[in-house]
């Protein structure tokens, strides 16, 4: 190389270098500036502390007399004599939670779980004003998506949170949550998304879709605002996945697109409802789709159809494929499911449905879901040979239960699946896989949304010993 080449190559480098001496500074300062990072949280907090609310609530309970086994035990009465023991009393516990104020008259988004059942409730802003007992309405609870709306009914200008769009939220975006975990008010938490769509974390016949997180959620958080950057609400924090009881890097937000939602439903009609098809779909497995000869595991498989629902009118058979509805994909089924749910009581939707090897179109009208009771009942009993009504007073005292929780068995058949595992008549079901059974609708769904020889784990009391037992039996 020629003295003169290494001239040009040297002045080269000096240029490449002067141009990112000048640059990367003017780049880094702008990316910054532009994002904030440096006042971002504290300026999220600053803005929406004042719209998160801490709320206190007071639940009465009937628990069951835990001295009463031991009522007839000869070395107790030595020592106490034969005294008259209630079967049962009532305490009052006491939850805390958080909310979200969502308009300027008093209108609080929290969690259903928090405010359901309770006898009173407390509301604390962080102004320091207090409203309870007669300032303190109920508006709607959905136990579907474990939200609740509460107003505040005492005239005045309340602060209140703005929404973003939680379908715009990626995974690794970072996020701001607020709350009063364990009664310390005005708790500001960071982290980011760790992942999307997030179901079976819960109740299985529930609307799940989570967003996870890993910034800090612990009891107290719940009903608080999960946010991003820009302050706007993305979620409702809900839950949280923990051995111990405490947080351990995994938590759960609602939506807020669909915390939203349901919070205008419950506003205007103080319920939420839904479409329904009559429907139980499950996932479309590697091996589910092998039998199929098809390549894909995305869409839902039909795993029954009830009894004069819309999909039975329409000619849907159980073992059809759903691969689309409205043209759009179908991923899985909980997706398929929220969607159905979300869409206008009345109209049609085309599903498009593989059967035998052939695609096909069916149209289905969209019902109210809550026409389904009956339908889902009738497809259960047939399903399963079991029939269930809802636990009154009488059964509350003469099982000792802790309150009306669970459904009590009508009808069986020796021949059904229940029969077969030994339940009877005039038992008691009160848990379904580890969830509370909160009523015959609720038995109905989780049952009706369980795929053919999926296990069930029930809590059953015996309707003569009075005995509580674990009981173990395949979905047919």
């Amino acid at each position: 190389m020629k003295p003169s080449d290494y001239s040009k190559l040297l002045l080269l480098l000096l240029s490449i270098l002067f141009v990112i001496s000048m640059g990367m500074p003017t780049r880094v300062n702008a990316t910054f500036s532009d994002l904030n990072l440096i006042t971002a949280i504290q300026d999220v907090a600053r803005r929406v502390i004042p719209a998160v609310v801490h709320i206190e609530v007071t639940e009465k309970q009937t628990v069951t007399n835990p001295l009463l086994p031991f009522q007839n035990d000869p070395f107790f009465q030595q020592f106490f004599g034969n005294p008259k023991m209630p079967k049962q009393f009532e305490r009052e516990v006491t939850g805390l939670g958080s909310g979200i104020l969502i308009d300027a008259h008093g209108h609080v988004l929290t969690n259903s779980h928090l405010v359901n059942g309770a006898t009173k409730m407390k509301i604390v802003l962080s102004d320091g004003r207090t409203f309870k007992d007669s300032s303190v309405k109920v508006i709607g609870v959905d136990a579907k998506t474990d939200l609740a709306v509460v107003k505040i009914t005492d005239r005045g200008s309340f602060p209140y949170a703005i929404f973003g769009d939680s379908d715009k939220v990626e995974v690794g975006q970072w996020v701001v949550a607020i709350g009063h975990p364990q009664g310390l008010d005005q708790t500001v938490t960071q982290g980011i998304i760790s992942a999307k769509h997030r179901r079976g974390i819960s109740d299985p016949s529930s609307y799940q879709d989570f967003l996870q997180t890993d910034a800090a959620i612990n009891p107290g958080n719940s009903g608080g605002p999960l946010l991003n950057l820009n302050g706007e609400v993305i979620g409702v924090n809900a839950a949280i996945m923990s051995s111990s009881g405490g947080f351990e890097g995994i938590g759960f937000s609602i939506p807020g697109n669909m915390a939203l939602y349901v919070a205008k439903k419950l506003m205007t009609s103080g319920m939420v409802e839904r479409g329904w098809l009559g429907l139980t779909i499950q996932n479309l497995t590697s091996e589910l789709a092998d039998s199929f000869e098809m390549k894909s595991t995305k869409g839902a498989v039909v795993a029954n159809v009830m009894k004069d629902s819309p999909a039975e009118k329409a000619g849907m058979r159980r073992g059809d494929i759903i691969v689309a509805c409205d043209q759009k994909p179908v991923e899985d089924p909980d997706r398929f499911r929220n969607e159905v749910a979300l869409a206008p009581i009345g109209q049609s939707v085309i599903l498009t449905t593989l059967r035998d090897g052939r695609s096909r179109d069916v149209t289905v009208v969209v019902y109210s879901d809550l026409k389904q009771g009956k339908a889902l009942l009738s497809s259960v009993g047939e399903r399963f040979g079991i029939e269930v009504k809802p636990i009154g007073q009488k059964e509350v005292k003469k099982y000792g239960l802790n309150d009306s929780k669970g459904v009590i068995v009508s009808r069986i058949s020796p021949d059904g699946s229940f029969g077969k595992a030994g339940i009877e008549r005039d038992d008691i079901i009160l848990q379904i896989n580890q969830n509370d059974v909160n009523g015959p609708e609720q038995f109905g769904e989780v049952l009706s949304t369980t795929p053919p020889k999926n296990g069930l784990l029930l809590m059953v009391i015996d309707h003569r010993s009075l005995k509580v037992g674990m009981v173990r039996l395949m979905a047919p």
